[in-house]
């Protein structure tokens, strides 16, 4: 019976990491969004431990936020091109 949860939340959270990766490397304009719906997949696996905590979901928790984390520095130590101002 303690799998269910981990079988509930394996999915969505790894869905989470490949178009998180993809929105990442792919549309640099979308990052923020991208990483905010991250975040939004990780209090979603956070409901879920809560209602049933065990170490496979924690792990599984654990892997997400790390992953998220490491996206997030990324994308914080890129430099953010200003606009120019038109000439006109």
């Amino acid at each position: 019976m303690s799998q269910e949860m981990l079988n509930a939340l394996l999915l969505p959270l790894m869905f989470s990491v490949a178009g998180g990766t993809f929105v990442f490397l792919r549309r640099p304009e979308q990052r923020p969004q991208g990483l905010l719906i991250m975040i939004l997949f990780q209090l979603v696996g956070a409901a879920g431990y809560v209602l049933q905590p065990t170490l496979e979901v924690f792990a599984l928790l654990c892997v997400h936020a790390l992953f998220v984390l490491v996206l997030m520095t990324r994308h914080l130590q890129t430099p953010h091109g200003t606009p120019q101002p038109s000439g006109e």
